[in-house]
């Protein structure tokens, strides 16, 4: 009765928040779609989502195939990584860069993944803070870089990983902590703290501040997480960071977090590699597996838009 798929056609349901955009990451007209789920619905006797909801709300029994989807296409994928590894072009090399202070979440776990699927792949990791690693992509230094600075190169791709919301962790006792959200206006007088990269890499100025032609009354830098979360917590500054890495903090109530503007801040991470590397079967498989970990283990991410 059920098909692999249905599964697949679920899995993109949910990553996408529509049919529209699910149908065209599935390569397949809306219509196709449509009649894949109704064919299936009829068949189960059971409705598996709830039209005309954005994003797209589930039943019992969609959130139960979904539930098998995240349990079997993983485990299909590895079948497939084995079987291209037997079929041959399973050397080669992944040397990449992170442009991302508090992407080790979720990397370090997908690399001890691939580590093991591929023993063939020489893996190398650098930080992307010390040196340009975008230009280092394009000159063949680098396999992989993952960041959130898309830059129009030639010969270079960007594979959208997930999105995330742009916080402001506040100290607790803060008059900002009781507001609904923040406006650039408020943090005029503050101490705005920030990882040590150039402002204009920095979503919380290109995109909050600098359009409403705000600036902090100082800025302060630091390379660790926690060290900003215990100058917040101390009441010497405010900082933003993706929701992911300040729901630590946050959760266990050491700092308050605060939505950026009335829509919020959103972002996207991307994993930015060579055109001619996209077809790598090791380099597919990287990239699955980053999504797939990201969203097991970070909270209040969501699949990226188009």
């Amino acid at each position: 009765m059920l098909e692999l798929r249905h599964l697949k056609t679920l899995h993109a349901l949910r990553e996408a928040d529509s049919l529209v955009e699910a149908a065209e990451r599935l390569h397949l007209t809306q219509s196709a779609l449509s009649h894949q789920f109704k064919e299936l619905e009829e068949r189960l006797g059971l409705s598996l989502f709830i039209r005309k909801t954005k994003p797209v709300r589930f039943t019992s029994a969609g959130l139960r195939l979904l539930q098998l989807a995240d349990a079997v296409l993983p485990q299909l994928r590895g079948a497939e990584r084995d079987l291209a590894r037997l079929a041959g072009g399973t050397a080669g090399r992944l040397h990449m860069a992170i442009e991302c202070h508090s992407c080790f979440q979720w990397l370090m776990p997908t690399i001890d993944q691939f580590r093991d699927a591929w023993p063939e792949v020489e893996l190398d990791l650098a930080s992307g803070f010390s040196f340009a690693p975008l230009p280092a992509l394009a000159r063949g230094d680098l396999d992989l870089v993952v960041t959130s600075d898309p830059v129009d190169m030639t010969g270079i791709t960007y594979v959208p990983l997930f999105t995330y919301e742009a916080l402001l962790a506040v100290d607790n006792h803060h008059a900002l902590a009781g507001k609904s959200c923040i406006v650039p206006e408020d943090l005029a007088n503050l101490t705005l703290i920030t990882y040590p990269i150039e402002r204009d890499r920095l979503d919380i100025f290109t995109r909050f501040l600098e359009p409403a032609d705000i600036e902090p009354a100082q800025v302060r830098t630091s390379e660790l997480t926690v060290m900003m979360m215990q100058l917040v917590a101390s009441g010497r500054g405010v900082c933003s960071l993706p929701n992911w890495a300040l729901h630590e903090y946050s959760s266990r109530g050491y700092v308050t977090a605060k939505r950026l503007g009335e829509k919020g801040l959103y972002c996207t991470l991307f994993a930015a590699i060579r055109a001619d590397m996209l077809d790598a079967p090791f380099m597919r498989d990287f990239l699955l597996t980053a999504k797939d970990t990201s969203f097991a283990t970070l909270e209040g991410v969501s699949a990226a838009k188009h």
